[in-house]
Order: structure tokens, then sequence, then C-alpha cells
């Protein structure tokens, strides 16, 4: 019996080492694709796979360098079969999608999206892609539709509401806009993405105060933007883009978070209001829109408010950094477009 432990001890500490060493080849061929050394990483991945050929991450990390030096078509000979097994997860499909894009190959794209989406129907990454793909081929209405698929199905994922928030702004459906763009900004509060949404929730807030049908352009028969409106119209209906600053946004702001929680929100709960509300609540909601609006409005005002409030700025940022802002999954408001 012992002789038998003893046995099965060697060979378990022989498959722990060999673990550590492909463990540690793999860190050390990403560290070099990483650094834009793509030369030495592909030699990495490459051994690895020679070695381990159903080591599904070098896989993917190879065909993502051959993406990065724009080698589509080692790219797609290295994902293929890992796709053709039928075990890839979603981010192999992703990475399949990239290819096919860069190859302009829209038709095969279209059928892969298709394809994953039946497998990984809760993809936000998947939907988001497929949408941009069909956006970029002059199909905004259908984009529209799986980046609202991709909000329904994984609200968490920013990628579907930043594209989103940029197609209500150019559309009459505005609301969308302003409830899309500050939901990306809380997910997304710190990436080369978040200066432009920030311009894009601004320009949105902006046309209610500016455009005198807008009301009308809404989807009224929608409850949850009908309800929304009626606290936009108690104060953004003076047609003056000049009353559109900062402070003023505030105010309207505030009082709409308080008044939805107060009235709205056993019926209609929305995470976005529960927030603004907190943030009133625990003292920061004014730097919060100051990090909102402020430097998009005027640069120079922003400047002055904050080294007036530096205290404040500071307690929210330290507030920001410090929490994970989540959408439940059953506060989808919007009316699927057919």
């Amino acid at each position: 019996m012992r002789k038998i432990f003893v046995i099965i001890s060697l060979s378990l500490g022989l498959l722990s080492n060999a673990q550590t060493s492909i463990d540690n080849q793999y860190e050390s061929a990403r560290a070099f694709m990483m650094q834009g050394d793509f030369s030495n990483a592909v030699a990495g991945f490459n051994k690895i796979i020679k070695d381990n050929p159903d080591f599904a991450p070098a896989i993917k990390d190879l065909c993502f360098t051959y993406i990065l030096r724009n080698d589509y078509v080692n790219a797609y000979q290295t994902i293929a079969p890992l796709i053709d097994k039928g075990s890839a997860d979603e981010h192999a499909y992703q990475l399949l999608g990239m290819v096919y894009k860069s190859l302009d190959e829209f038709k095969k794209a279209e059928k892969m999206y298709k394809t994953a989406l039946k497998k990984f129907p809760n993809s936000g990454v998947l939907y988001n892609e497929y949408g941009e793909m069909l956006f970029a081929n002059n199909q905004p209405t259908n984009a529209i539709k799986q980046w609202e698929a991709g909000i329904q199905s994984d609200p968490n994922y920013s990628g579907n509401y930043y594209n989103a928030a940029k197609y209500y702004v150019n559309s009459k459906d505005k609301v969308w806009s302003i409830l899309y763009g500050e939901t990306f900004l809380n997910l997304e509060s710190y990436s080369r993405r978040t200066a432009e949404i920030k311009s894009v929730l601004l320009s949105s807030y902006k046309k209610f105060y500016t455009l005198p049908d807008i009301y009308k352009d809404q989807n009224t028969k929608n409850e949850f933007v009908k309800t929304f409106l009626d606290e936009m119209a108690n104060f953004a209906h003076t047609n003056n883009n000049q009353a559109v600053n900062t402070t003023s946004l505030i105010a309207m702001r505030q009082k709409i978070a308080e008044n939805w929680q107060a009235l709205y929100a056993e019926k209609m709960p929305y995470r976005l209001f529960q927030y603004q509300q907190q943030l009133v609540k625990e003292g920061n909601f004014e730097a919060y829109n100051q990090w909102l609006f402020g430097e998009t409005v005027s640069a120079a005002d922003f400047e002055s408010w904050k080294k007036s409030n530096t205290s404040k700025l500071q307690q929210f940022e330290e507030y920001q950094r410090g929490r994970v802002y989540k959408v439940p999954a059953d506060q989808y408001y919007q009316t699927k477009i057919k």
C-alpha cells in the first residue's frame, strides 16, 4: 500500500511540476506580448502549443498576437481549429470575429456571431462586437438591436452602453443617450472613452433644454420613459442653451433622483437614480456632477471649482475608486426594437 502511495505522490508531483512549467512559459510569452515584442511572444506561445496542443489560453493569445501584428491569415489558422472542436469559449469567438472584421468577411462574421450567441446568449461582448460590425456595414438599426440585447442580457458590460449612447444622441429617442451614457460612465469611469461619453451626456441634456419638440419625439408609450420625461419637463424647458451649466444640472438632477426614489422606485427601481440619491445623502453629489460635467461645460470654471473644493473632489474620487458599480439584471426598461 505504501508503495502505491509513493508512486501516486510522485505522479502528482510530476504533474504539478509540469503545470508549473507551462504556467511559467505562458506568463513569459504573455509578458512579451504585453511589451510589444511580438516575435518572442509568437515563439513562446508556439512552443507551449507544440507541447500542449489543447492549452486554449496560449492558442487564444497567439491568435491575438497575430492580430496585433496585422497577420490575419495566421490569426485565423490559429483560432479556427479551436472553434471547430466545439469547446471554444466566448473569447475565442470574439477573436474570430476580430479576424473576420479585419478581413472584411462580413457574411462569415455575421454567421459566426449568430452561432456564438446561440452558445453564449448572455455574452455582452459578443452582442457589442456584432453590433459594431453591423454599424460599420451601414446597418445602424440592426446594430442597436444587438447593443440593446447586450444591455438586457449582460447589464454590467460597459461596451453596449457606450455604443448605444452614441447611437441615441443622434436619434429622436434621446432619453436613452442620457441614461445609457451615465451608466457607462459609472461602469467605465477612467478610460480613453470616458471624455467622449461625457460630451455625449452633456449634448443630450442640452437638447432637452433647446429643442422645443423633443418631448413629442420620445417614446411616451413606455411608462419608464414617460415618467422620466415628466420629471425632466419640470426643469428643462427654458429653451436657453446658456442655462445648461453644471450648477443648473446639479439642481435638476438632484430633484429628479429624489422624486424617483420617493415616488417611483417601488414600481420602477433604477440603479442610476438610486446611486445618485446615495451620493446626495453622503455629500458627494456635487463633486460627482462636477466630475461628470464640469470640464466639458467649462474647463476654466471647473479648475476654479477644484481649487475651492479640493477635499470634496478627493473624497468623491476615493469613494468612486473604492466601489464597484453594478446594474441589477431586472432593471431593463427599454422597449425592444422590432
